[in-house]
């Protein structure tokens, strides 16, 4: 009795194949917990189809990660002076974010990111020529950018993109390669195509695994079923049923990721009006589950426990069993599951 991820592994794997053919040279993103996959598992994945680069999220990822994939580790965590010395090969190469890392990294493999219009990280345009210097003692992979997702301003990505590829010439470093995140492949193509003597690889996780969704599912299984009448008290609060029905005991609890939720950018008047209701529902213990039963989505009785949830169903749908599975409708990147089924 599990939590289990459902895999449609020929469906999930012609789906890469076609994003790998969209992205000549694309880096596999592995970060996080595997894009709810596993890091072992997109490993084994990455090695299947033979990309010689993976991209972790930190230094610790690529030290968990390094038995798993013998090509070259990408560590998208920008290096900083004073952090926790892990052991790493000489394979995994380091992102760096401003001079001073660069300068800090001899004989290391480095890419030197460049501060976009996310304003995350990145070495600044007025930084470039105190970066001749310092590139002299590392062994340079090249250059990258984030992108934004979204652009509300309509400016668009590839022009981001020409601007700092005129912006490094102009500073006389090398243009071989450019790491880039969050661009199409329409985009792509004519940044190849305008800058033919540079490598642009994508680096892409989110499209990559988790593009089709109809290709993966999650079921909890049902542990319990206990009928109640209304204004029966059950579960750690004693709460009182508000009708009469059953009280659902589901794998998958908080220690899943079940009941946790990234915050959302909203945008329009309909999301923001969701988003107030359901805080109102939740000020009166009223919280809709993931769980999915009769071809309705279920209320939790209350708050999920560690590794199971209790549910309310009513009387009038149709009664679960014990051994049943309920779909789940989870978030990859929060969740994590007992075992994994490939179909």
């Amino acid at each position: 009795m599990a939590l289990s991820l459902y895999v449609d592994t020929a469906r999930w794997r012609a789906h890469q194949k076609s994003v790998i053919e969209q992205f000549p040279g694309l880096v596999p993103v592995c970060k996080g917990n595997g894009y709810g996959f596993s890091h072992e598992r997109l490993a084994d994945e990455t090695n299947r189809f033979g990309s010689d680069t993976l991209a972790v999220g930190t230094i610790y990822e690529a030290a968990r990660i390094k038995d798993w994939f013998s090509g070259d580790l990408l560590v998208l965590t920008p290096f900083r002076r004073g952090e926790e010395p892990v052991p790493l090969p000489d394979r995994v190469v380091r992102s760096v974010s401003s001079v001073d890392g660069v300068f800090a990294l001899v004989g290391a493999r480095v890419v030197i990111e460049c501060m976009s219009s996310m304003k995350r990280h990145g070495v600044k345009e007025e930084e470039l020529g105190q970066l001749h210097a310092a590139i002299e003692d590392v062994r340079l992979e090249g250059f990258a950018l984030h992108l934004p997702l979204d652009r509300t301003d309509g400016s668009d990505a590839v022009e981001e993109v020409i601007a700092w590829m005129d912006r490094l010439r102009a500073a006389r470093l090398p243009l071989h390669t450019m790491f880039v995140s969050h661009l199409g492949s329409s985009e792509l193509a004519r940044l190849q195509q305008q800058f033919p003597q540079t490598r642009f690889r994508a680096r892409i996780g989110t499209r990559l695994w988790l593009g089709d969704h109809d290709a993966t599912e999650y079921r909890g299984s049902v542990l319990d079923v206990t009928r109640v009448a209304k204004g029966d008290r059950f579960g750690y609060r004693q709460q009182k049923a508000a009708s009469d029905g059953w009280l659902v005991v589901v794998a998958g609890g908080t220690s899943h990721g079940v009941g946790l939720e990234a915050p959302k950018a909203l945008h329009g008047v309909m999301p923001r009006a969701k988003g107030v209701a359901r805080a109102g529902l939740a000020t009166v213990n009223r919280n809709l589950s993931p769980f999915v039963w009769d071809g309705k989505q279920r209320w939790f009785a209350e708050p999920p426990h560690m590794q199971v949830s209790i549910l309310f169903v009513p009387s009038d749908a149709q009664e679960p069993r014990v051994g049943d599975e309920l779909v789940a409708h989870l978030r990859h990147t929060t969740t994590q599951f007992d075992r994994i089924v490939d179909r």
